[in-house]
């Protein structure tokens, strides 16, 4: 098999630079001749798949630790232990990282054989230019398929269970039959898992329309119900209307999709300009030591499906997330959403996440005034990309969400983005008022008369608030 993979492939590190050691941060010269890549590496250098950021994992029958020391020490890069007990170490370079671990077993062969899935069970010789597949996994690239080295590899870490829908994914394959069904089989352990190892796969496949059929697939084998109690098959039809309704936008409103790729950072008010035109404002390409820790970096779309599969009610979708070990921003993000998208869903719908309003909710004929509208930013603040997705997808009409969006994009309106005419320190001075809640609720009033066009300068709004105190 090694033999006819070289006849058809003539030299290995001729597909991809990732397999040339002259890509490298550091010489070949410091490995072994017994060392190996292995893994994604070599399979996505199989596929032709080419990323700028090098990842590379070596295997060494021995002195894998020393090896990764004493090129971090020459190279002076970073340099990190990342498991003593199976002598695993990572060298950090600027460019990439490079992984050393102990061989586990007496042979490559035995290494290889404890892996998870049979393409990413190839290992690559970079002195003697030889792939090394015992597994047929080469095979399985050519299929686009996934195929699973062996059952007892899966439960030795349930995790491979969802990786196997992460990759398929990411792949663009398939998962053979019998690999499917024993991961349906052995989809109760996943329960046992720690949370941020799920999360870190669920991240992925909500980061990318390629990840809803395969999110999809996971929930109908069995995967997610013990993490998603509440999540059923309209949630995953939701989490594919987002996937829709995220192209009619890029068709209709394309400044706006920057915001829904927008990572999620402060979910507070919102600043006075939307929060795409920061200059380190990042989009869907991720840099490399996002790549490297996959589903590091979560966007307001990744939030609304993720939304989609929690209870609908604040406080239990709050403690699902917990559960899941999501930050404070994200678990208090999805709360503002549960909360206030009701006020943009059309009466009749039928989406938990946006129930039926009743008839004289001001979203009967979604047609809000200047204070609602004032109020509907304030209340979501950096929430609204997710909550306008959401609520499009759950059936709210576009062109009613338009002038919404419109507000948001722009940076200068004073309804979506209202800039303080006055401060507290000048109402204080200005009316002789004493420290209080008076101020806060002053300081408001005035913004809400500035969105109404009641209002204009400083000098009248503190009339405007002169006033109120007198009332």
């Amino acid at each position: 098999m090694n033999q006819s993979i070289s006849d058809q492939l003539l030299s290995v590190a001729e597909v991809s630079s990732a397999l040339s050691p002259k890509t490298w941060p550091f010489s070949l010269e410091w490995l072994p001749r017994s060392a190996c890549l292995v893994g994604g590496t070599v399979r996505d250098a199989l596929l032709g798949r080419e990323s700028e950021y090098l990842d590379l994992d070596f295997v060494l029958p021995k002195g894998a630790v020393e090896t990764a020391q004493a090129i971090a020490r020459h190279h002076r890069a970073g340099y990190v232990l990342l498991d003593a007990d199976r002598q695993i170490a990572r060298v950090v370079f600027e460019q990439g990282t490079a992984d050393f671990a102990q061989q586990v077993g007496s042979t490559l062969e035995a290494d290889l054989g404890r892996r998870d899935f049979t393409v990413n069970a190839i290992a690559y010789n970079p002195h003697t230019d030889q792939l090394i597949d015992p597994l047929q996994g080469y095979a399985d690239l050519q299929k686009h398929q996934l195929r699973m080295v062996s059952a007892e590899n899966l439960e030795e870490d349930p995790l491979r269970l969802l990786r196997a829908y992460r990759q398929a994914a990411q792949l663009g394959f398939l998962i053979d039959q019998k690999t499917r069904f024993v991961i349906y089989q052995l989809a109760p352990l996943l329960q046992g898992i720690a949370a941020e190892r799920i999360q870190s796969e669920l991240n992925y496949l909500l980061s990318t329309p390629k990840g809803t059929p395969w999110l999809t697939a996971a929930w109908r084998d069995g995967l997610l119900q013990d993490w998603f109690p509440d999540a059923g098959g309209s949630s995953l039809e939701l989490i594919a209307a987002i996937d829709q309704t995220t192209i009619r936008l890029k068709e209709i409103l394309p400044d706006f999709i920057p915001e829904l790729l927008n990572r999620i950072r402060n979910v507070g008010r919102m600043s006075h300009s939307p929060l795409g035109n920061s200059p380190d404002s990042p989009r869907y390409s991720q840099n490399s030591a996002d790549s490297k820790a996959m589903g590091s970096v979560r966007t307001w779309l990744s939030i609304a499906k993720l939304t989609n599969l929690l209870s609908a009610d604040p406080p239990q979708a709050e403690a699902q997330l917990r559960r899941l070990k999501y930050s404070r921003n994200e678990i208090q993000a999805v709360s503002t959403i549960l909360k206030f998208l009701p006020q943009i869903c059309p009466a009749g719908n039928s989406s938990p996440k946006c129930p039926s309003l009743q008839p004289e909710s001001v979203c009967e004929a979604l047609v809000l005034s200047l204070r609602q509208q004032y109020e509907f930013f304030q209340s979501v603040g950096a929430t609204f990309p997710a909550v306008v997705v959401l609520a499009i997808a759950a059936g709210t009409p576009m062109e009613a969400m338009i002038p919404l969006v419109q507000r948001f994009l722009n940076p200068d309106d004073p309804v979506a983005h209202p800039i303080p005419l006055l401060s507290g320190q000048d109402l204080m001075a200005g009316l002789n008022l004493s420290p209080g809640p008076r101020i806060g609720q002053l300081l408001a009033a005035i913004q809400l008369a500035r969105a109404e066009g009641k209002i204009v300068t400083a000098e009248e709004a503190m009339a405007w608030a002169g006033e109120l105190v007198k009332e």
